[in-house]
C-alpha cells in the first residue's frame, strides 16, 4: 500500500482525521464546533473541521459520507465526493444534509465524513468527427436493465 505524507495545521482542540482500523480506506473527519448544530429534515449546513491540509500535487482528497451516519441518522455529504484540490489551503468544511424525517444534532468531536486520498489523472481532448462504436452505443439511463 502506497503511503502519502500530507501537511496539516489545526485549530486548538481540532481533532486530526484518522483511520478507524488499519485496513480503512478513509480517514474519519471530526466536527469542530463550540455549540451543536441541529439539522432539521432536508436542511443542510457547512460544518467546520478546524483543519487545513496541503494535498501534494498530483493527488486530491475526497470528502465522502460515513455509512453509519447515513444509515443510522440519515445524514450524508451533499456534494459527494467533494474534492479538495492540491492548491486549496483553506479550512476543510463538510456540507452535510439531513435526509431523515427527524432533526439531528451534530456536536463538536462527532465523526461527520471520511477523507480519501486519490491520484489525479489529467485528461486532454482528442477531437474527432465520430466516436468508435460499442455494443451499448447511445443507450443511457437504465439501458442495460436491472438484472
Amino acid at each position: 500500500m502506497e503511503e502519502l505524507e500530507v501537511a496539516v495545521t489545526r485549530e486548538e482542540g481540532a481533532e486530526l482525521p484518522r483511520y478507524a482500523t488499519p485496513a480503512s480506506s478513509g480517514m474519519d473527519i471530526y466536527a469542530r464546533l463550540n455549540d451543536p448544530v441541529t439539522l432539521k429534515p432536508l436542511e443542510r449546513a457547512l460544518i467546520p473541521t478546524g483543519i487545513r491540509i496541503a494535498v501534494p500535487e498530483g493527488y486530491e482528497a475526497q470528502v465522502r459520507p460515513r455509512s453509519g451516519l447515513a444509515h443510522q441518522q440519515g445524514i450524508t455529504v451533499l456534494n459527494t465526493p467533494g474534492t479538495i484540490d492540491s492548491d486549496y489551503r483553506g479550512e476543510v468544511k463538510v456540507l452535510l444534509v439531513n435526509l431523515s424525517a427527524d432533526p439531528v444534532a451534530i456536536h463538536g468531536g462527532d465523526r461527520i465524513a471520511q477523507l480519501v486520498f486519490s491520484p489525479v489523472i489529467k485528461a486532454s481532448w482528442l477531437e474527432k468527427k465520430e466516436l468508435d462504436h460499442t455494443e451499448r452505443g447511445k443507450g443511457g439511463f437504465g439501458s442495460t436493465g436491472t438484472r
